[in-house]
């Protein structure tokens, strides 16, 4: 149920997206003759007065169809309200509607998270928690004794404080205490122990005990009470993931080959999705409005097949005052989607392989 839940996002995020590119061209009046919702074979079909509505089996995808090049169209290639005959401002205004209606979306997401279950948010306490003891024979924390779920209070008669800052601490004190003896102070359950643990020295000489760190804390939820909170809520928090993903973009643009691996397919995406819904079905308003935000982020880019390599076609043509040749935005639109077609499939295949019944198969 948690993956259908998944898919089930990433089918309404397509459906907002090319309802906008739909929305914006039928407000002006423009020809529209094909809404898909899905790849490959036609599952379900309706066709309306001018336009076919049509559900296909792969659900990762769609379009909005213009009959500007439709062969079989009865449209005279003058009517001005073809898409190509329109001005370069409305066409615009098509090509980002699909960008725009994802941005929308994301906030709405949002604000209805922030007014019904609220944002997930931790009431910290003193102290770092361990989430987990690395049980290989030469980790120094566990030789020390120390297990998973212990909090530790303090450090050589240091009380660490609370929240990020006290993490921080006691992991700068680990690593500059390499083949040095630390006196820990313990939490565990209702109990506090004292426990003595020495990190060794990795490669570049920093202490290490082989325990994941974390701050101590609560999750609890905020919900905001009235509307006007809601919506103000929902506005920190979507700059907040819109911030995210710009750095995110930018970090893979300026360090691509550190961070070409943290890029993910639809394979991976419905499998974080999945444990996200399987913990709270609530944090898919979140996982949708981050996934929306990147639909967007992506959509805008200047690349061939995306809607914003259309946008830098008309950009030259607004400078130009006349379009490049078809048959060069043709090459360069075809060239661009075989690349974005054969990334796709490369990151479904990879992405498919390294997930964990996957694994568990072929062992």
């Amino acid at each position: 149920m948690s993956v259908l839940a998944a898919i089930a996002v990433l089918a309404l995020l397509i459906v907002v997206h090319e309802l906008g590119h739909f929305s914006a061209a039928r407000l002006q009046k423009i020809h529209v003759n094909r809404f898909s919702i899905g790849f490959g074979p036609t599952l379900l079909k309706y066709q309306g007065k001018e336009t076919e509505y049509a559900v296909r089996a792969f659900p990762l995808g769609g379009y909005v169809g213009f009959p500007d090049d439709d062969p079989d169209s009865d449209i005279p290639p003058e009517d001005p309200d073809l898409l190509r005959n329109r001005p370069v401002f409305d066409r615009a205004i098509v090509i980002s509607a699909g960008v725009i209606a994802n941005l929308i979306f994301a906030y709405f997401l949002l604000v209805v998270q922030a007014g019904t279950v609220g944002f997930q948010d931790i009431d910290y306490q003193p102290g770092v928690r361990i989430p987990e003891v690395l049980t290989v024979v030469d980790s120094p924390a566990a030789q020390a004794g120390m297990q998973s779920g212990d909090i530790v209070l303090g450090i050589n008669g240091q009380v660490l404080p609370s929240g990020q800052a006290a993490l921080e601490q006691l992991r700068e004190e680990i690593q500059n205490a390499a083949n040095t003896a630390l006196d820990l102070q313990i939490k565990r359950g209702e109990d506090e122990l004292s426990l003595t643990v020495t990190p060794d020295a990795d490669s570049d000489g920093q202490g290490r005990i082989g325990v994941m760190l974390a701050p101590n804390g609560e999750i609890v939820r905020n919900r905001a009470g009235n509307p006007v909170a809601a919506l103000q809520a929902g506005s920190r928090e979507f700059q907040r993931l819109a911030s995210l993903t710009v750095q995110g973009f930018g970090q893979l643009i300026f360090n691509f080959s550190e961070t070409a691996q943290q890029v993910a397919g639809p394979v991976a995406i419905v499998a974080v999705g999945a444990d996200l819904a399987k913990d709270d079905l609530s944090n898919l308003f979140q996982f949708g409005s981050l996934i929306s935000i990147n639909l967007a982020i992506i959509n805008i880019l200047p690349l061939p097949a995306l809607d914003g390599g259309q946008l830098a076609f008309l950009l030259v043509e607004g400078i130009r005052g006349k379009p490049l040749p078809m048959r060069l935005q043709e090459n360069i639109m075809q060239t661009g989607l075989v690349l974005l077609l054969g990334l796709g499939v490369f990151l479904i295949v990879r992405d498919t392989v390294n997930l964990a019944f996957f694994q568990n198969l072929i062992r």
